[in-house]
């Protein structure tokens, strides 16, 4: 699998992640903002600089960083950490999927497909769903007696 040989080649490498609720507070980049600055910190080699895959860096990281656009297709280090994320995002959801049977986050990697509209509105949200994202505000709006994502 390429992941592994990423992992294999690199001198250090980190992940980092924000929890639906952070998103929810920050908003979708700052949570990645976020992100990034964890996985930065949490490295087992300090970095002298750091590539950033767009246009926006965190503020607040252990390093100096330059952004690069659309860097994932430009630098290889930056393509090499993209693919150790999604792989990352894909596990996730794989055990969202065990965890929360019948929305298919193992199937669409989260995406709002019509599979995962419908079990939503047949299921109702659970702890992992944003409740910005549109589909969760408009079930938690439709049914107030709802307050509360469906837990496992």
């Amino acid at each position: 699998m390429l992941a592994e040989e990423v992992r294999s080649c690199a001198l250090a490498w980190a992940l980092g992640s924000a929890e639906a609720w952070e998103i929810d507070e920050l908003n979708i980049l700052q949570a990645s903002l976020l992100a990034m600055a964890r996985a930065l910190r949490s490295l087992t080699l300090a970095p002298g600089l750091a590539l950033v895959d767009g246009t926006q860096a965190p503020r607040e990281a252990p390093c100096p960083l330059i952004t690069v656009p659309k860097g994932d297709g430009r630098l290889a280090s930056i393509a090499a950490a993209s693919i150790l994320a999604k792989e990352a995002r894909d596990e996730t959801l794989r055990r969202l999927g065990e965890r929360y049977p019948g929305y298919g986050f193992e199937r669409h990697s989260g995406y709002p497909v019509p599979e995962h509209l419908a079990a939503l509105a047949a299921l109702g949200p659970t702890p992992a769903h944003r409740r910005s994202f549109a589909p969760v505000r408009r079930f938690l709006l439709a049914s107030p007696q709802e307050k509360e994502p469906r837990s496992s």
